[in-house]
C-alpha cells in the first residue's frame, strides 16, 4: 500500500499562531496527508532564510491541539526545517507548508520572509513546498485560506512543480463572497521600506525599532500585489535552484577576465 504524502507545518510566527492553526486545521480535513508540525518556539518574523550558528538550539517536544506531538525549536523557520530532516523525522517529508502568516508575502518580501524562508529550505533539498500568507496582517482572514489550502495541496500533487521552485500564495483582504478568483501570476516589485521610530536613549547611543510599511510603487496590472488590490487570490511560482545571471556572464565574460592580471605577491 502506497504511504500517505507526509508535510511538514511551519511557520515564521510561532507554534502557538493563529496562521498556523488555520492551515492544520485545513489540511487535517482533507485527510489526504499526514501533518507533523516543527515550528519556531517565538516569533521570527523578517528572519529570511538565516540560520543559527551563534549558540546551540533547544528542540522542545509539545502537545499540539489535537493531543498529537508538535516540535518547538527556538531558532528560525529555516533552523527548523534543517533540525526537523536532521533529528526529528526518520522520512523525508513529500512536502513543507509555511504560514499562514499574518501580513502580505507579496512582491519582493519573499527576500525577508521566514515564511518563505522554511519553504526555501526543503526546496534547496529537493523538498517542494509551498508558502501561505494573508494579506492583512493586523485583521488575517484566516478563515478564507482554510477554505482553499486542500485544493492548493491537490493541485501540487496532481501538478509537480519543477526541482526548485515552490508555489508563493497570497489571500487578498477580502470576505469570501468578494474574493474574484484565483490567478497563477508574476510577483510585484513592492517591499516593506525601513520606518525607523526612536526607542530610548542609552548611553552608548539612541536605539530604534526598525519598523516597516508597503512601498507605495507603480505596479503592472497582472502582478501579485495589483492582483491582491482587486480581490483575487495569487499563486507565484518562485524558483531558487539557479541564482546565477546568465546574461551578464554572456555580457561581461570576456572583458571582465581580461581585466585582471595575475599578480606575483
Amino acid at each position: 500500500m502506497t504511504k500517505r504524502p507526509l508535510i511538514v507545518l511551519s511557520n515564521d510566527d510561532g507554534i502557538r499562531a493563529g496562521g498556523l492553526l488555520a492551515l492544520w486545521r485545513a489540511l487535517k480535513k482533507a485527510d489526504i496527508a499526514d501533518l507533523i508540525v516543527i515550528a519556531p518556539e517565538t516569533e521570527k518574523s523578517g528572519f529570511g532564510s538565516a540560520i543559527t550558528w551563534d549558540r546551540p538550539l533547544l528542540i522542545r517536544r509539545t502537545q499540539w491541539y489535537d493531543g498529537n506531538t508538535a516540535w518547538a525549536i527556538d531558532g528560525t523557520p529555516a533552523d527548523c526545517i534543517k533540525m526537523g530532516l536532521r533529528v526529528v523525522l526518520d522520512r523525508t517529508p513529500d512536502f513543507i507548508f509555511s504560514g499562514v502568516n499574518a501580513g502580505s508575502n507579496a512582491g519582493r518580501n519573499v527576500l525577508h520572509s521566514g515564511t518563505i524562508g522554511a519553504v526555501i529550505e526543503g526546496v534547496l533539498r529537493g523538498i517542494p513546498g509551498c508558502a501561505l500568507s494573508c494579506e492583512n496582517g493586523d485583521k488575517p482572514n484566516f478563515h478564507i485560506a482554510e477554505l482553499y489550502i486542500p485544493s492548493i495541496l491537490e493541485y501540487l500533487m496532481e501538478n509537480p512543480l519543477l526541482p526548485g521552485s515552490f508555489f508563493n500564495v497570497n489571500f487578498p483582504h477580502a470576505a469570501q463572497d468578494k474574493v474574484k478568483g484565483f490567478r497563477l501570476t508574476r510577483q510585484g516589485k513592492g517591499r516593506w521600506v525601513e520606518d525607523p521610530i526612536l526607542h530610548l536613549h542609552t548611553p552608548q547611543g539612541p536605539t530604534y525599532w526598525l519598523g516597516g510599511k508597503p512601498e507605495e510603487t507603480a505596479e503592472i496590472e497582472d502582478c501579485d500585489i495589483a492582483l491582491l488590490r482587486k480581490g483575487y487570490m495569487t499563486a507565484v511560482p518562485i524558483h531558487v535552484h539557479e541564482l546565477t545571471d546568465f546574461e551578464e556572464i554572456n555580457n561581461r565574460k570576456e572583458g571582465f577576465e581580461s581585466y585582471f592580471t595575475i599578480k606575483n605577491p
